[in-house]
């Protein structure tokens, strides 16, 4: 492909993040959209507004032989989609979850390197320069760890309608869980190694298999410790939604929310506020020896910029041939911890990986 040809790209779901990706390809010259596919008609933001919408990925792939396939379809497609658009000689960029299986999730890899392809999941936060500080602080800090982690979600009207779509495959700890589990492997570089999960459906309008709020913990081979907490609903409390928190014998790196934030405002998942560092060195009176530190991280980007700086690094994959075998690896490990704390939830049995 030549570097100053425009990448065309098809977009398969127009939901909140399909929409998202398409306008960053939108915005930057290196893109071109070369389709949008969804199954129904949806109202399109500027400038997006006034463009054909497909119905079939099959067919937008077959007419228009893409570079790139964009797929930020509901989680049960995603493997099918992906491999599809790999095995037609398009690279991939895919919405998290990568795969509902450990399996389809391998496949999609699999294709990935056996078509020459680069395969982009789309684990936002790693494109985040407050979240990349944070990893790094922790990091910095040295295990073991405690990892304490949540992101419940309040929802009602349309979003509840959403949370109800996704939760027809797809439960709150693996949606939004594998973000959290690959921080946490960025963190320590150990092997996760037992997960035990809990849930319960507190609804019924959702499916009788299926649960809103889900709990999971994870012990890692360093010795480290990590829980993930998600649940969606109009019933969802607002105390304590977002915790970030990494603990180390040597002190602590946290997120502070903004005041007034609000668990179904999209930024609020990404802006992080503040960063507040604390050492536990202590001086010969056994008091702290220092002050915590408040970094502030104001001036961060929002929910479309960090979409336009995941697309910036598709574009950089596939233009400098970088090695993806680590992020695709990454990815499909903190899908397998969600995946496992969901079989625990089902079977009341701690899961070994």
């Amino acid at each position: 492909m030549s570097s100053d040809k425009p990448i065309r790209v098809v977009v398969a779901g127009l939901g909140n993040m399909g929409r998202s990706h398409a306008l960053a390809y939108a915005a930057n010259p290196d893109f071109e959209i070369a389709a949008l596919v969804n199954r129904s008609d949806v109202e399109l933001p500027e400038p997006l507004a006034g463009r054909p919408i497909r119905r079939s990925f099959t067919e937008a792939l077959a007419a228009e032989k893409p570079d790139l396939a964009c797929i930020a379809t509901y989680s049960d497609s995603h493997a099918d989609y992906a491999v599809q658009a790999l095995e037609a000689g398009c690279h991939v960029f895919v919405e998290k979850p990568l795969a509902t299986t450990v399996a389809d999730a391998r496949r999609v890899v699999d294709a990935a390197k056996a078509n020459g392809r680069k395969l982009v999941i789309g684990y936002i936060l790693r494109y985040h320069p407050s979240w990349m500080r944070l990893i790094a602080e922790a990091r910095k800090l040295g295990g073991p760890y405690v990892f304490r982690m949540n992101l419940n979600q309040q929802s009602s009207g349309p979003t509840w309608e959403t949370h109800r779509q996704l939760m027809k495959t797809t439960s709150p700890i693996v949606d939004c869980g594998v973000h959290y589990l690959d921080v946490m492997c960025q963190i320590t570089d150990a092997r996760p190694v037992e997960v035990r999960g809990m849930g319960l459906r507190l609804s019924g309008e959702i499916d009788p298999a299926m649960y809103n709020y889900g709990h999971l913990q994870v012990l890692f081979e360093d010795g480290s410790v990590g829980w993930y907490e998600a649940g969606w609903g109009p019933m969802i409390s607002e105390t304590a939604f977002f915790v970030k928190d990494v603990i180390s014998p040597n002190g602590c790196v946290s997120i502070v929310m903004a005041e007034g934030a609000k668990s179904d405002d999209i930024d609020t998942h990404t802006k992080t506020s503040t960063i507040r560092l604390h050492s536990a060195a202590t001086g010969p009176d056994g008091r702290f020896a220092q002050e915590d530190r408040m970094l502030s991280m104001q001036g961060e980007p929002g929910h479309q910029d960090l979409c336009d700086l995941e697309q910036a690094f598709v574009l950089k994959a596939i233009r400098e041939d970088i090695d993806l075998t680590r992020h695709m690896d990454d990815a499909v490990k903190s899908l397998a911890v969600c995946l496992a704390a969901d079989e625990s939830v089902r079977t009341g049995k701690a899961v070994r990986l």
